[in-house]
């Protein structure tokens, strides 16, 4: 079994907070990993709730009674988006008892629980995200694998290539025709894949809404709303341009990126390694894997974005701790990586001290006095 790297976090906010809240998209091991924690507590002390099963929420038809004959418990409860009026009961019996552990709550629609969390729990519950695998928790030899299947449990764990794709294909189709209606969205579901497939074509790229809805048919807002599902849904990562009063112009559209490359290449028709290195998304590919990679690491207190100017100065990943220089990264698929004009001319936009060129190599070395070529197996030495 894959130790997950939030597993001791985890096991931390339990022993410190009545309510921790535990989001990350479906299939990823939530369920497995609360599961997990509730089997190192004593015997009979952990309760488990799935309210996508009509048994678990006839248990919850006079929730106050239940959940009061179980307060001497952990009571785990999977996709609690789906009952929101839960949470002001949860605040009102975390009021009469403050003791940590009390409510491990497992979501898949991060908006829903922030908001309900924030306006019910506030000072009573802290998030982890749970997401894909990661390099470091499957190790650095699996990283083709990590690669081409992406990081879901059961995806990366196949016993082949085919399998693999098999299960990013019935994932997508469950996503689209089950998952979002169970959200209460009312999209339909061969317009939504269009956009996710659309979405995949134009991996790594500045978002332009007015193309896509062109592209499909449907208005500017519509677009951007089936973004905003795709990115509550932990599918889509949006990376916001970093601004500054640098008197430069600068592009203000974020980047988007499919978060997981498995499903990246399910979608754009890549089945196996060998066909993901001659197909024309390999560079894009490799940047929003290791950009996931990194942001999975990523410590607290430290703010993702990427630099663009008008005149070309760029950087794929700018990391913006809170009292240091911000750090440059930029993102190679090559084995013999260049240090371009645009890095150096962003650096010292920025007055960047470090950067970084991450690269598909194993040797770390200096490129220049500020720049390091990091190989992706290094990614800790990142770290502010």
């Amino acid at each position: 079994m894959i130790q997950r790297r939030v597993l001791i976090a985890l096991q931390r906010s339990l022993a410190e907070f009545p309510v921790t809240a535990l989001l990350g998209p479906r299939q990823v091991g939530k369920t497995t990993l609360a599961r997990l924690v509730a089997s190192g507590l004593l015997p009979d002390s952990a309760v488990y709730l799935d309210l996508e099963l009509p048994s678990d929420l006839a248990k919850l038809v006079e929730p106050e009674l239940y959940l009061k004959g179980h307060h001497q418990r952990l009571v785990v409860i999977d996709e609690v988006q789906r009952a929101p009026e839960l949470f002001p009961l949860l605040r009102a019996l975390v009021d009469q008892d403050r003791r940590p552990g009390r409510f491990l709550l497992l979501g898949s629609a991060s908006p829903e629980l922030s908001r309900f969390g924030a306006e019910s729990l506030a000072g009573r519950i802290i998030y982890h995200e749970l997401s894909p695998f990661s390099l470091d928790e499957t190790g650095t030899g699996e990283i083709a694998r990590l690669w081409s299947r992406g990081g879901y449990p059961p995806s990366f764990l196949a016993t082949s290539d085919d399998e693999s794709l098999r299960w990013r294909e019935a994932f997508i189709a469950t996503y689209l025709e089950r998952d979002i209606p169970q959200l209460g969205i009312r999209v339909p579901a061969t317009m939504l894949r269009r956009f996710w497939t659309m979405t995949a074509h134009h991996h790594g790229n500045l978002w332009n809404a007015s193309a896509i809805a062109n592209a499909l048919g449907v208005s500017s807002p519509a677009a951007s709303r089936y973004l905003d599902i795709l990115c509550d849904t932990f599918i889509v990562r949006q990376l916001t341009p970093f601004s500054a009063n640098l008197k430069k112009r600068l592009v203000k559209s974020p980047k988007v990126y499919v978060r997981d490359s498995g499903l990246l290449h399910a979608l754009l028709g890549i089945h196996n390694y060998e066909q993901l290195q001659g197909h024309p998304v390999v560079g894009a590919s490799w940047e929003g894997m290791v950009i996931e990679q990194i942001l999975a690491i990523l410590p607290g207190g430290v703010d993702p974005y990427f630099y663009r100017t008008a005149a070309g100065a760029e950087v794929d990943l700018l990391l913006v701790p809170k009292n240091s220089a911000p750090i440059a990264v930029e993102i190679k698929h090559s084995l013999s990586p260049k240090i371009s004009i645009g890095l150096r001319s962003a650096m010292a936009d920025l007055e960047c001290r470090r950067g970084f060129i991450v690269y598909p190599g194993s040797e770390a070395y200096q490129m220049s006095e500020s720049i390091t070529a990091l190989p992706v197996t290094m990614l800790s030495e990142l770290a502010p």
